[in-house]
């Protein structure tokens, strides 16, 4: 499968290239600023009490700065982080490993923490409440239940489908913020910054060319400056300016709002298809050849965001703004007609 260069997953070699873009203080951080302006009282307040953090959920789609965040946060408290995903602690042992081996004032992320398991999940909670760990040893008559007291620690949760985090689990984290996607504004700050530290001449004019595609989502902006720098070196002036940005942008088949083939075939299929909508996700998946979990987390929350696209209890319909974006006539009555006029 062809890489998704609007896709806001991390693929290929970005893991270790943003770890060179990635800003490393509160103050460097760019959007988001109701998030950031709080994130910075918790700071300097716990700081002062000297205490940890109280734990800490980041939800909203993928590539917004969840990962960065966390980074941002254990550096402010000066405390060390210890990554792990939801997927990777298969058992309740291998968090308990992890929990036994922080130390006093440690910052432990876990993305996709939506995707921890029932049984780890529950060894959690006294973990995140009262800082111990509940074990039970053996089994049958025989089983005993010991407690471990564990350090003061801060647990930083990262999820792109906050609705699949339990009530309990939910609950224990004293703060919670969605990030929400980026104006192109704030995109072209960040790009700006990108292209010094990557050493790329860029005018302000090219950056906010890409910054208008890049679906407000600062991993796809930085993804799309990358390319259209080879381009700029191999078929323009070596130097991003807002024409080649555009070509450059064009050769990609991204377009004027950020969407690639796929956003164009799922809008297409849903109009062309099911006239409009209503339509299941399931079904859209299997008519686009697409995993519905892809659809979900990588696509749908940029089409509702922008207007393209809106979720009814019946399924997903097509605005009359995706028409218009894709040429269609809108339909006359009924259907996803209805939404216009809302």
């Amino acid at each position: 499968m062809a890489e998704r260069i609007l896709s806001g997953e991390a693929v290929g070699e970005e893991a270790g290239l943003e770890q060179t873009l990635r800003p490393r203080t509160i103050a460097e951080y760019v959007g988001q600023q109701r998030i950031v302006d709080n994130l910075k009282i918790f700071v300097r307040a716990a700081r002062e009490r000297g205490e940890p953090l109280d734990h800490v959920l980041l939800t909203g789609p993928p590539g917004l700065g969840k990962t960065t965040l966390a980074h941002i946060l254990a550096r402010e408290m000066g405390s060390p982080l210890r990554s792990t995903a939801g997927p990777v602690l298969e058992r309740a042992g291998d968090l308990a490993a992890i929990l036994t081996n922080l130390q006093p004032g440690e910052v432990l992320f876990i993305d996709e923490i939506h995707r921890l398991g029932p049984a780890v999940e529950e060894i959690l909670y006294p973990a995140l409440e009262d800082y111990k760990l509940d074990l039970v040893l053996g089994q049958g008559p025989a089983a005993r239940t010991v407690k471990i007291e564990l350090p003061r620690f801060t647990l930083v949760g990262a999820t792109t489908r906050a609705g699949l985090i339990s009530a309990p689990l939910r609950a224990r984290f004293g703060i919670a913020h969605r990030l929400d996607f980026y104006p192109a504004e704030d995109l072209a700050r960040i790009l700006e910054r990108s292209a010094r530290i990557l050493g790329v001449e860029a005018e302000t004019s090219g950056l906010s060319e890409i910054a208008g595609r890049s679906r407000g989502t600062p991993r796809i902006a930085n993804r799309l400056l990358r390319r259209v720098r080879d381009f700029a070196q191999v078929e323009g002036p070596g130097r991003i300016e807002r024409a080649i940005a555009r070509r450059s942008l064009a050769a990609l088949e991204v377009d004027d709002h950020g969407f690639e083939e796929l956003d164009r075939r799922l809008l297409t299929t849903l109009i062309e298809v099911y006239g409009g909508g209503p339509a299941g996700i399931q079904a859209l998946a299997a008519a686009v050849s697409e995993d519905s979990g892809t659809l979900e987390d990588l696509y749908e929350p940029y089409l509702l965001q922008m207007g393209f696209l809106q979720r009814t209890p019946r399924g997903r319909v097509a605005t009359r703004r995706a028409y218009d974006h894709l040429g269609y006539p809108p339909p006359a009555g009924g259907g996803a007609g209805k939404l216009f006029e809302s």
